[in-house]
C-alpha cells in the first residue's frame, strides 16, 4: 500500500502536469475516473492484499455479513484512490472550497474547550481524508500535529502539506522529550494539538482495541491529565463525492476522572471512541490491509516462526 503512494506522490513533474490537465474537467468526472481506477486496482492489487482486507474485516466486524463486508472491501479501495487524488493532485484547490466540502458540526465544543486558556487537543483515528482534516483545523486555529514523515513513500504528502500551512513533528526524528516539550508549550498556549491515536509502534503501551491486545500510544491521555487539556474526539468520513462531514464531539476532561497512575485507562477510553467511528464508517479506514500486524497475537506468532529454525537444528544435532 505505502509503495502505491509512494509511486503516486514522488513524481513531482509529471504530477504537475496532471493537475493541469485535470483542473480542466469537471469534478464528477474525475470522481468516476477515481472509481474506474479504484475497481481496477483492486483486481491488479492481487489476491493476497484482496484477502488480507477481507479476512481484517471478518475478524474485527464478525456481525456484518460477509456479502456485506466484501461491499465494504470495495467502497474501501475506492475511498483511498479518491483520497490519493485529493492529496496529490486536488490539494491544491482546497482554498475557497470550505463551504462546500465540510460539512462542520458540533464546532463550539473545540471553540469551548479553547476558552478555557489550556489548548485542546483535537483527537481522531486515520479515517475519511485525515491530511483534509487537518488543513481545515490549521486554516482556523494555531495548530500542530505529530506525524511519520520518516517513511520514504509518505514523506513527499507530509512535505506538501507543511508545505500549505499545516506544521508537524516527525515521531521518528524527533527526541521523545522534545517532542513532548514542543507540544505542551504549544497547548500552554492555547494551540490545538491534533492527535491520530491509531498509530502503531512496537514501542508503545499496552492496551486493547477491538477487544485485541495491542499497542496504541497515550500521547493524549498523558498530555490531556497532566495539564489539564480537554479532548475533543473528531469524527471525519467522506459523506459523498468530494464532501466530507466532520463531526466534533463533547470535551472529555480527563483529568477529572483519571491520573497518571490510570492513565492506561484513559487511553483505553479514547481507544473505544475509536472503535465505535471504525465501525459506523469502516469503509473510511485506512488501516485494513495491515490492521492483523498490529495484535500482540500476531507477533508472539512469528517471534515463535522465527524460533523454530533453531530449534529444529537443535534437535538434528541432539539427534
Amino acid at each position: 500500500m505505502y509503495d502505491w503512494i509512494g509511486k503516486a506522490a514522488s513524481n513531482e513533474r509529471l504530477l504537475q502536469r496532471w493537475v493541469t490537465f485535470t483542473g480542466w474537467l469537471p469534478r464528477s468526472w474525475m470522481l468516476g475516473c477515481c472509481r474506474i481506477t479504484a475497481l481496477l486496482l483492486f483486481w491488479v492489487s492481487g489476491r493476497d492484499l484482496r484477502e488480507k482486507v477481507l479476512g481484517n474485516l471478518l475478524d474485527l466486524l464478525p456481525k456484518r455479513s460477509e456479502a456485506d463486508l466484501r461491499r465494504i472491501r470495495l467502497s474501501y479501495f475506492q475511498n483511498l484512490v479518491i483520497t490519493l487524488y485529493e492529496i496529490v493532485l486536488e490539494a491544491h484547490r482546497l482554498a475557497g472550497s470550505e463551504h462546500w466540502r465540510f460539512q462542520v458540526e458540533g464546532e463550539a465544543h473545540l471553540e469551548e474547550a479553547l476558552r478555557l486558556g489550556r489548548g485542546a487537543i483535537v483527537y481522531t483515528p486515520h479515517e475519511g481524508n485525515f491530511f483534509y482534516y487537518y488543513w481545515y483545523l490549521c486554516q482556523k486555529y494555531d495548530c500542530l500535529t505529530v506525524a511519520t514523515a520518516g517513511s520514504a513513500e509518505l514523506r513527499p504528502l507530509y512535505l506538501k502539506f507543511q508545505a500549505m500551512g499545516c506544521p508537524g513533528l516527525d515521531y521518528d526524528n524527533t527526541p521523545p522529550l522534545e517532542l513532548l516539550r514542543r507540544l505542551r508549550k504549544h497547548l500552554q498556549g492555547g494551540g490545538v494539538v491534533f492527535l491520530l491515536g491509531d498509530f502503531w509502534r512496537p514501542t508503545f503501551p499496552r492496551s486493547r482495541l477491538f477487544g485485541r491486545d495491542t499497542r496504541t500510544p497515550d500521547g493524549a491521555s498523558s498530555l490531556s491529565i497532566e495539564q489539564q487539556v480537554p479532548v475533543i474526539p473528531l469524527h471525519g468520513w467522506r459523506e459523498r463525492g468530494w464532501v466530507h462531514r466532520l463531526q466534533f464531539e463533547p470535551a472529555l476532561h480527563l483529568s477529572s476522572a483519571f491520573t497518571s497512575a490510570t492513565r492506561s485507562d484513559a487511553t483505553m477510553l479514547l481507544n473505544r471512541f475509536m472503535e465505535r467511528v471504525i465501525t459506523e464508517c469502516p469503509e473510511q479506514w485506512f488501516y485494513w490491509f495491515n490492521a492483523h500486524e498490529r495484535w500482540e497475537i500476531h507477533h508472539a506468532s512469528q517471534k515463535r516462526e522465527a524460533e523454530r529454525p533453531q530449534e529444529d537444528l537443535h534437535n538434528t544435532h541432539s539427534a
